[in-house]
C-alpha cells in the first residue's frame, strides 16, 4: 500500500496539487483569522500598560460610574487637600480630555484596539511617572508635548515633529518633544496617550488652579495602599472617590480580558465561515480524485485490498496533503491578517500596537486545524473508495446514480435541521435582547452561519436537480448545437454527482457573493433614501479622520466659523455624548442575572435652528433646559412615558430630566436615541463631541474658506455627507466583506479546480468519442453545454440562498435596511461571472481532452 501511495503520489501530482492548493488557502484564512484575533488581544492586554503604574491610591473628584472603567470623575479636588497628610510621600495632579492626534500627513491618527486618545499632564513629581522616555524630553513649554510610541509610529512622527491637536474647544499647533512607553508598550489600556504640562492641561480642562479631576498618590515607606486609601477616604468623605490604584488596574485589566473574549468571539464566528468553505472545497476536489480512480481502486479490490487498506490509502493522502497545506497555511495567515488589521484600522479599531504572534498557540493550533479539515474532507471521500466494486475495474465508462436516495435525503434534513436551530437560536436572541445595531449586526451573523449550513444541505441534494436541469439544458443544446447537444444531454445526466460537485462550489460563491451585495445594497439604498429626507441642510462639516467610535470629533469653534460664511442661514453644530440610564434601572434579563446597564447616544443641537437642517420623525418641539427627547425604540426599550422625570449620569454626575417628547430619525444618522438642547448637554458634558456641523445656505467653495483654519476637516455636500454618516454606521462590515471576499475566492478556486478535473478524468471518454467520428469542436460544446448546467445549477441555488438568507435577516432584525430588493443587473452580474469562470476553467481542459489521440485515449484508467 506505500508503494502504491507513493505511485498515486507520482502520477497524480497534477490533481493533488489543486487539491493541496484548496486546503493551503482554507488553512490561510483559519490562521490568519487566528493570527489576529491573538493580536488583538495583545493590543488590548496588560494591566500593567497603566498610566497609574507607579501610583499606589487614587483621589477622584466626586463620584465615578461603577460600570465605566475609564470615565472621568464628576468632581473635583483640591491638591492641597491631600499634599502632606501622613502617609503621603508624593502626589501628582490628573486630568484628561479627549483628543484626536494628526499625524505627518495631517491625517488623524486611530488610538490602538477602539480605545481613546486622551490629553493628560506629565506627572510633576517624578517618583508617579510611569512613562520611560524612548527619545527626547519631558514638556516644558505650553506648546510642547509628549507621545506615546503607537502616537509616534501611526502618525510617523519624530521627536521635533509638528503635530496638530484637535481638543473639544479649540485646535491647537504642538511640537513633539518626547516618545515614551510604558512598560515597554506603545500604548496604555485606556489608548493612546498625549502628555503635556501640568499647567497646559489644567487651563485646557477648565480648573481653577490648584484643582485636579483626579489625583496620584504615592504611599510612604511602609504604609499599605489599603491603609492609606481607608485614611484618606474618612478625611475627605464624599467629596471624593478614594481607590488604591491596584483596583483600578485590575478593573481595567478585566475590560481588557471582556474585550478580548469579544473580539475573538466575532472573530470566531466569521472564521468558522471559512472554516465551512475550506471543508466544502477541499470534501469536493477530494471526491473528484476518488472519481477519477475508480477503476484503479477498484483494481486494488481486485487484487486483494481490503476495503479497510483502500480508506487508509485515502487518508494518508489526506494526511501528507493536510500537513504540507498546513505548513503553507500557517505562513499564509500573516499576510491575511495584516490584511484583517488593515480592514479593522479604517474601522477605527487599529492593533499594529502589537506585534504579529509566533507562540505554539499561532503556530499549532492552525496546523492542527489544517489536518483535521483535510481529514473531515476525506473521510466521505474514503468511505464511497471502500465500497468501489471489484467489477468497475472492467467498466470502461461508468453511469453514476444520484447515490441511494434515503440516506441521502436524510443528511439533507439533518443539516437543514441544524441551520433552523441556528435560526432559532437567533429569533429567541432577538426576543431576549433590546433592539440596536450590535443586536442587528450579531443577528445577521448568527443567520450567514445558518445559511452556510443550508448550503451544505442543498449540496447533499444537488444531484437529485441534476437529471431535470441537465434535460432541460440538453433539449436546448440539441436546438442549438444538434448532436453535440444530444451527447452533451447524455454526459449530463448519467454523471449526476459529478455535475454537482462542480454546482455546489459555484452554490457556495454566488450565495456569499449575493447576500453581501444585496446587503450593501439594501443597506446603501435604505441610508441614501432615508438620510436624504432626514437631512435639510445642504452641506455639511466634517472630520476626515475617524475613531472607534465614528468620525473624529471637530473643535467647537468649528460652527461659528462655518456661520460667518456668506449666504449662510444656519450652521448647527450636532454634538453627541454617552449618558447612562440610573432611574429608572434597567431591567434584569432573568432572576438569576444582573441587569446590563443602559447608555444613551445623547445628541445636542440648537432647537431653534434644528429645524431648518433635520426633518426628525414624529416633529419633536423646541427643547428646554431639562427636557429630553428620545426615539420611540428607546421609549419602548425602557418603558418611558412622555412627562415622566429620568435620571441620567453623564460626565459631571447625575442629572435629572423630564421627558418632553419622542421622535423618530428614520435614518440613524444624527439622533439615533435622544435629543437635548445645548444647555441641558452642558450639564451632561461641557466637553461633548462635535460630530458635524450642519450647515444651510451658502456654497461649498465658501464654507470651506470660512473653515480654513480648522485642522482636518471637509465641507461635504448632502449625498456626500449621508455616504460618510452611514459609513461610520456600518464600519463593522468592511471586515465581514473582507472575510466573505477571502471565503469566495477560496470557493471559486474550488469550483475551478473541481470543473477542470472533473473534464481531465474523462480524457478516455473524449478521445472515444473523437474515435466514433465526433469533432474537436463538438467536445469543447459537450464542455460548454455540461459548464452551463453547472452554472445554472449552481446560480439558480445561490441567488435563492441569497434570496432567503436577507429575507430572514430582515424578519429577524425588524430593520428596514436589510431587504431582498436589488437590481435586475445584479443576478446578470453574478451569473455572468460564475458563467466566465466556468467556461474559462473548464476551456483549456477540453481542448487537451479533444486533442487526445484514440491510442492513447485507450490506454488511459
Amino acid at each position: 500500500m506505500w508503494l502504491i501511495a507513493r505511485r498515486s503520489f507520482a502520477e497524480g501530482w497534477m490533481r493533488l496539487t489543486a487539491t493541496l492548493l484548496a486546503a493551503l488557502f482554507s488553512i490561510g484564512l483559519i490562521a490568519g483569522s487566528l493570527q489576529f484575533t491573538l493580536r488583538a488581544q495583545e493590543a488590548v492586554s496588560g494591566s500593567d500598560a497603566s498610566e497609574y503604574a507607579a501610583a499606589d491610591v487614587l483621589v477622584q473628584g466626586g463620584s465615578v460610574d461603577p460600570d465605566e472603567v475609564y470615565a472621568a470623575p464628576d468632581g473635583r479636588v483640591p491638591l492641597a487637600r491631600v499634599a502632606g497628610r501622613p502617609g503621603v510621600a508624593a502626589v501628582s495632579g490628573d486630568a484628561m480630555v479627549e483628543a484626536t492626534a494628526s499625524g505627518a500627513d495631517g491625517r488623524t491618527i486611530v488610538p490602538p484596539a477602539g480605545a481613546m486618545t486622551r490629553l493628560r499632564p506629565w506627572p510633576s513629581d517624578g517618583r508617579l511617572n510611569a512613562y520611560h522616555l524612548e527619545s527626547g524630553r519631558a514638556p516644558r513649554a505650553p506648546d510642547e508635548i509628549v507621545v506615546t510610541r503607537h502616537v509616534a509610529r501611526a502618525g510617523k512622527l519624530r521627536t521635533g515633529d509638528p503635530m496638530r491637536m484637535s481638543l473639544p474647544r479649540e485646535a491647537r499647533a504642538m511640537k513633539v518633544v518626547g516618545i515614551v512607553t510604558v512598560r515597554g508598550r506603545s500604548a496604555v489600556a485606556s489608548g493612546d496617550l498625549l502628555l503635556a504640562t501640568p499647567e497646559t492641561v489644567r487651563q485646557v480642562s477648565g480648573l481653577p488652579p490648584g484643582t485636579w479631576q483626579a489625583l496620584w498618590v504615592k504611599a510612604a515607606p511602609g504604609v499599605a495602599p489599603a491603609t492609606l486609601r481607608d485614611g484618606l477616604s474618612r478625611d475627605l468623605g464624599r467629596t471624593a472617590t478614594v481607590r488604591t490604584a491596584g483596583s483600578v488596574r485590575d478593573a481595567e485589566s478585566a475590560s481588557i480580558r471582556s474585550t478580548g473574549v469579544s473580539i475573538g468571539g466575532s472573530i470566531g464566528m466569521l472564521s468558522s465561515v471559512a472554516v465551512f468553505v475550506g471543508l466544502f472545497v477541499v470534501a469536493n476536489t477530494f471526491g473528484t480524485l476518488v472519481r477519477q480512480r475508480t477503476r484503479r481502486l477498484a483494481l486494488l479490490s481486485a487484487i486483494g485490498a481490503t476495503p479497510r487498506q483502500i480508506k487508509r490509502l485515502i487518508r494518508f493522502e489526506a494526511l501528507a496533503l493536510g500537513v504540507v497545506a498546513s505548513i503553507g497555511g500557517v505562513a499564509a495567515g500573516y499576510p491575511v491578517s495584516a490584511l484583517l488589521t488593515r480592514l479593522f484600522a479604517q474601522d477605527g479599531f487599529d492593533i499594529s500596537a502589537a506585534d504579529a504572534q509566533y507562540g505554539w498557540v499561532a503556530l499549532a493550533a492552525p496546523a492542527a486545524a489544517g489536518v483535521l479539515v483535510t481529514q473531515l474532507a476525506a473521510w466521505r471521500a474514503a468511505r464511497r473508495a471502500a465500497r468501489i466494486a471489484p467489477m468497475q475495474a472492467l467498466r470502461a465508462a461508468s453511469t453514476e446514480s444520484t447515490g441511494r436516495r434515503r440516506p441521502r435525503l436524510l443528511g439533507a434534513t439533518v443539516i437543514f435541521g441544524f441551520a433552523a436551530m441556528l435560526y432559532g437560536l437567533t429569533f429567541a436572541i432577538k426576543a431576549e435582547e433590546p433592539p440596536g445595531p450590535d443586536l442587528t449586526v450579531g443577528v445577521a451573523v448568527m443567520i450567514l452561519m445558518g445559511s452556510m449550513t443550508a448550503v451544505g444541505g442543498l449540496a447533499v441534494l444537488a444531484p437529485f436537480f441534476v437529471g431535470p436541469l441537465g434535460g432541460l439544458v440538453g433539449r436546448l443544446g440539441m436546438a442549438v448545437s444538434g448532436e453535440a447537444g444530444r451527447l452533451a444531454r447524455a454526459t449530463i445526466t448519467r454523471s449526476p454527482r459529478r455535475v454537482s460537485s462542480a454546482a455546489s462550489s459555484l452554490m457556495l460563491g454566488v450565495a456569499l457573493v449575493g447576500t453581501t451585495a444585496l446587503m450593501v445594497l439594501s443597506a446603501d439604498a435604505r441610508f441614501e433614501e432615508a438620510g436624504g429626507q432626514v437631512m435639510r441642510a445642504g452641506h455639511a462639516v466634517a472630520a476626515t479622520g475617524t475613531t472607534s467610535d465614528g468620525p473624529a470629533p471637530l473643535p467647537r469653534d468649528t460652527a461659528a466659523r462655518a456661520a460667518r460664511a456668506p449666504g449662510v442661514s444656519h450652521a448647527v453644530a450636532i454634538t453627541t455624548a454617552s449618558a447612562k440610564l440610573v432611574d429608572p434601572p434597567p431591567r434584569r434579563p432573568s432572576p438569576e442575572e444582573a441587569p446590563e446597564p443602559v447608555y444613551l447616544t445623547v445628541t445636542g443641537a440648537d432647537q431653534a435652528a434644528l429645524p431648518s437642517v433635520l426633518r426628525l420623525g414624529g416633529r419633536p418641539r423646541p427643547l428646554g433646559a431639562g427636557e429630553i427627547a428620545v426615539t420611540s425604540r428607546v421609549m419602548k426599550a425602557n418603558r418611558l412615558t412622555v412627562g415622566r422625570r429620568i435620571v441620567v449620569r453623564g460626565a459631571r454626575g447625575q442629572v435629572a430630566l423630564t421627558v418632553a417628547d419622542v421622535y423618530h430619525d428614520p435614518s440613524h444618522l444624527f439622533a439615533d436615541e435622544a435629543l437635548v438642547s445645548p444647555a441641558t448637554m452642558e450639564r451632561l458634558d461641557p466637553d461633548a463631541a462635535t460630530q458635524a456641523v450642519l450647515v444651510r445656505g451658502g456654497t461649498r467653495e465658501a464654507i470651506g474658506r470660512a473653515v480654513a483654519g480648522v485642522p482636518g476637516v471637509e465641507v461635504m455636500d448632502k449625498d456626500g455627507y449621508v455616504k460618510t454618516a452611514s459609513g461610520a454606521m456600518t464600519k463593522g462590515m468592511r471586515v465581514i466583506y473582507g472575510f466573505i471576499g477571502m471565503a469566495l475566492v477560496l470557493a471559486l478556486f474550488g469550483m475551478a479546480t473541481t470543473v477542470s478535473m472533473s473534464v481531465a478524468e474523462r480524457t478516455r471518454e473524449f478521445g472515444l468519442l473523437g474515435a466514433v467520428g465526433a469533432t474537436a469542436a463538438q467536445i469543447r460544446s459537450i464542455v460548454r453545454w455540461e459548464a452551463a448546467t453547472v452554472v445554472l445549477l449552481g446560480g439558480i441555488l445561490g441567488i435563492g440562498t441569497a434570496f432567503g438568507t436577507v429575507a430572514l435577516m430582515g424578519a429577524a432584525t425588524g430593520s428596514s435596511f436589510l431587504t431582498p430588493a436589488a437590481p435586475w443587473w445584479l443576478f446578470v452580474l453574478i451569473i455572468a461571472g460564475a458563467a466566465a469562470v466556468a467556461l474559462a476553467t473548464s476551456a483549456l481542459p477540453a481542448r487537451r481532452a479533444a486533442a487526445v489521440p484514440v491510442l492513447d485515449a485507450a490506454k488511459t484508467g
